[in-house]
Order: C-alpha cells, then structure tokens, then sequence
C-alpha cells in the first residue's frame, strides 16, 4: 500500500444559499481592492466638500472622457482571457487526473507476471509522486516531506537537486516499463500504450507552465489600470452637483464593482497557486493518491 496519509476531508454536499455567498468575505475580492475603494471614496468625500464650499468642482463633460461601454468591454475581456487560462489549467490537472488513474490500474493489471510486487507498488509510488512534485513545481516551492513516503532515499535526494522534479519522476516509470518490457513482461503493443499515458502527463504538465508563464501583457495591464483609475477619480466631478452628499457613497460602490472585476481576473489568471480561487490542487493530489491505494488494495484482494 501507498505509505502515505490517504485521508481527506470531504466537501460538504450541502448548497450554499444566495445569502451565504453573498455576504461571504473568505474567497472575496474585498480584501485586496478595499484600500483602492476607499481611496477614491475618500477623494469623492473631498470633490463634495469643495463643492459644499462652493468651489466649482462640477464638470458633467468628463463623462466623455472614458465612455462607460469601452471600459466595460475592456473589464469583459480581461475577465474572460484569465478565466480561460483558469479554465484550461483545471482541464490540464483532469488529464493528470485520468492518465494517473488509466496508468495504475494498467500496470497493475498488465504487467502480471513481475515477480516482484513491490516494484509494481515503486511505480505507483511515482505517480502519486508525480502529481505532488507538478503541484510543487507550479508553486515554485521546494521538494519537502509530502514527497518522501512515495520515494526512495536516493530518488527523493536526487530530486532535490533538480530543477524539473516532474520530469525526472516520469523517466524513471520510463525506465521501469522499458525494464519490464526487456524482461518479458511487457509486450511491445502494451508497452507503447503506457508510454502514450506517459506522454500524455508530460504535456500536461507542459500545459500548465505554458498558462503560468504566459502572462497578460504588461502594456494591456498597464493601460486598463490607467484607465480604471482616471475613471473612478474623474466621477466625483460628473456627479458632484446631482447628488451631492451621496458623492463617495456612489464612487466608493462603482470603483468597488470595477476594480473588483479586475482583481478576480489578476486572482485566476495564475490558478495554480494558495489563494482561495486558485485551483484546488491539494485536495486533487490527496484524491489521487487514495484512488492509487484504492488500486493497490482491489489488486491484493484479487
């Protein structure tokens, strides 16, 4: 059996109500733009107080300055570019997913005539190690002791001095199939369907360093932030003189709605990391590893 902690804490099946994530602050935006959003509250608390000292502040012509459809096609598009690379990075880590579960129960199954157990076991020590080291790897955190149950001494050093830990765990499955197949175990139409499944979690994981390192372009990143803040600082003067003290209110809520749009694109556009709208990967490399036990256990039973 996998020497590892295979216990997880499942997920409340239990809808949320509308309430519930509506006042929710844990998962929110509110964190990160509410000094932004009252920042320019407060600049629209300081248009009022000119105007109320009747300095003329008000200028209804700025409303031009940025037409509110342009704006909001920009916000759109943002959102919808990182929730594309939020979107592919899940279907990257489904694939991972898959190809672990399709190469366990394969090389459990196929190559049955190994003397020897424990290297079938080795092998799916790596594929739960893969998974941990590709989480780990898009973090940019080290090798540590998640690792070190699914490995040997000397592979876990190994790694460790690595820059591609991944990439290095998937070579030694290869040598273990390409063993087995040399020792008769294997045979060669069997052995190019593991190296496919193989293959397959390379890309992936190829996949998602591609999304990871393909950042939004500096200058359009640039320019919409630009633009959000010349909007939310010239709308006091636009509204000043029809609402008067409602001033900051009405700023303080519209830059909370579009600097808000904005952050929730910087959150997902990287989603590989701890934040609470990135991807789960902790929680999927803990499933992994339990369907793996679950394969090994299935297998001693039969």
């Amino acid at each position: 059996m996998l020497n590892v902690d295979t216990s997880i804490n499942q997920r409340s099946f239990t809808k949320p109500t509308w309430f519930s994530i509506a006042l929710r602050y844990r998962g929110s935006v509110i964190p990160e733009i509410l000094p932004r959003v009252l920042l320019c509250g407060g600049f629209g608390l300081f248009i009022y107080c000119l105007h109320y000292l009747k300095f003329r502040v008000s200028y209804p012509g700025l409303a031009v300055l940025i037409p509110s459809l342009v704006l909001g096609l920009l916000l759109v598009f943002r959102t919808n570019t990182a929730y594309e690379r939020f979107w592919e990075g899940r279907k990257a880590w489904g694939i991972i997913v898959n190809n672990i579960r399709n190469l366990g129960r394969q090389i459990l199954v196929t190559i049955q005539d190994n003397p020897t157990e424990s290297a079938k076991i080795g092998a799916l020590n790596l594929l739960g190690a893969f998974a941990i080291a590709c989480k780990l790897h898009l973090r940019h955190e080290p090798i540590n002791s998640e690792l070190e149950p699914l490995l040997s001494n000397y592979q876990y050093q190994k790694l460790q001095a690595l820059n591609h830990p991944p990439l290095e765990i998937m070579f030694w499955l290869s040598e273990y199939l390409q063993s087995a197949y040399k020792q008769g175990y294997l045979q060669i139409y069997q052995l190019n369907s593991l190296n496919i499944l193989v293959n397959n979690l390379v890309d992936a994981i190829g996949v998602c360093e591609r999304i990871q390192n393909t950042p939004i372009p500096l200058a359009y990143a640039i320019h919409l932030k630009q633009l959000l803040l010349i909007y939310c600082l010239s709308l006091p003067f636009q509204i000043v003189e029809q609402v008067e003290w409602l001033t900051p209110i009405i700023v303080s809520l519209i830059s909370f709605t579009l600097l808000g749009i904005e952050e929730i694109g910087i959150q997902i556009e990287d989603p590989f990391g701890r934040d609470a709208n990135d991807l789960p990967l902790d929680l999927i490399c803990k499933n992994i590893l339990r369907n793996l036990n679950d394969l090994i256990n299935v297998n001693t039973i039969l």
